[in-house]
């Protein structure tokens, strides 16, 4: 029988500890990084708006004439609701006696007549917001609705094409990369293929033979952009082939997808889930372009890049107040996003564990 005393001297060792994981070791290295934190906070507010939007709540009725033709910014109120003042006020004065066109126009008898009917067809004139903060489209919509539905739209059009290029190259990355030998020379040639010829030409290309749409431009820059992630992830994928975690899963009879999909594909996210960030970024500015040229959203649609095409034509008469919306909307989102996406990586990096 063992003694009191002695039992009393044995300590008993401590628990392990368990090791924290990959993504929560990720999210407190995140809640310390304060640009990231609230880089974040933009984006999911820009998240939100889109949820708004697509539901009807927000910018439903963008499309609604709400003021005058290209009426400027105001914050004055029942100002933005004015029908327009006359040019001529401040040229003509009040007291100027009319003057009879009769022998200059043979058309002046008729003004009368044709005022006389136009005034008994009484026109319904649209309500008008009392507040646009930036101003009115030239016809008469509301810039800050038309930004916000663009929105929902370019940030639609990036995310999802991002997802389609990231599915897209991480699967020919990892069947190169894992598998080898003559299917990965085969996907070697295609990515030498697409990468040979200039992006540009790819996506007037595919624009030509698919026409415009929403889906139309996210199966191009998901065509087109895919080559980047496959690269990394074929990459990824040669070093962890051969490692002991693989072997071990070999060994237990995990088929070839098990270990391609299930064993090695966790250990390499946090690379594709940051490549992937950066895709959004790049395919929202992508849409942009396109819009611009043409070969992206219809017209009877609206985006960032569909509202700087329109601004094209009204900075020639001043009007820069949609080309104001649309930037500001856009370079608020995409540097939020881009620093969310570098305080993320810092976050995953394995060697800041």
């Amino acid at each position: 029988m063992i003694p009191a005393a002695t039992l009393d001297s044995i300590r008993v060792p401590p628990e392990p500890t368990r090791s924290r994981g990959v993504w929560l070791t990720a999210w407190r290295r995140l809640r310390n990084d304060r640009v990231g934190v609230v880089s974040l906070v933009i984006v999911v507010a820009f998240a939100l708006l889109v949820l708004l939007s697509f539901l009807g709540i927000v910018a439903g009725d963008w499309q609604k004439e709400v003021a005058v033709p290209d009426a400027p910014p105001t914050f004055l109120g029942p100002q933005a609701a004015q029908t327009g003042t006359d040019p001529l006020a401040s040229v003509v004065p009040k007291d100027a006696k009319p003057v009879d066109l009769g022998d200059i126009d043979p058309l002046a008898p008729k003004y009368e007549e044709w005022k006389a009917r136009a005034a008994k067809i009484q026109i319904a004139d649209p309500p008008r917001a009392e507040t646009l903060p930036f101003g009115a489209d030239r016809l008469g919509r509301s810039v800050l609705d038309k930004a916000t539905k663009g929105a929902e739209v370019s940030i639609f059009v990036g995310l999802f094409a991002a997802v389609l290029a990231t599915i897209i190259g991480t699967i020919l990355g990892a069947l190169s990369g894992y598998i080898g030998g003559k299917v990965g020379d085969f996907l070697e040639w295609v990515y030498n293929v697409f990468t040979s010829i200039p992006d540009i030409l790819l996506i007037c290309a595919f624009a030509a033979v698919l026409g415009r749409g929403i889906s139309t431009v996210i199966l191009i820059l998901g065509l087109v952009g895919w080559t980047g992630m496959y690269r990394l992830v074929r990459a990824e994928y040669i070093k962890h082939h051969n490692r002991e975690y693989v072997r071990a899963a070999e060994a237990i009879g995990a088929s070839h997808l098990s270990r391609m999909f299930v064993h090695i594909l966790p250990n390499v996210s946090h690379v594709v889930l940051v490549r992937m960030s950066l895709y959004v970024v790049g395919f929202i500015k992508a849409e942009v372009i396109l819009s611009f040229l043409g070969l992206g959203v219809p017209v009877d649609q609206v985006s960032w890049g569909t509202m700087l095409s329109e601004a094209q034509a009204e900075l020639v008469l001043g009007h820069w107040w949609q080309l104001a919306a649309a930037t500001i909307f856009m370079a608020t989102f995409v540097t939020a996003f881009s620093l969310f996406t570098d305080a993320l990586r810092d976050a995953l990096d394995p060697k800041l564990r």
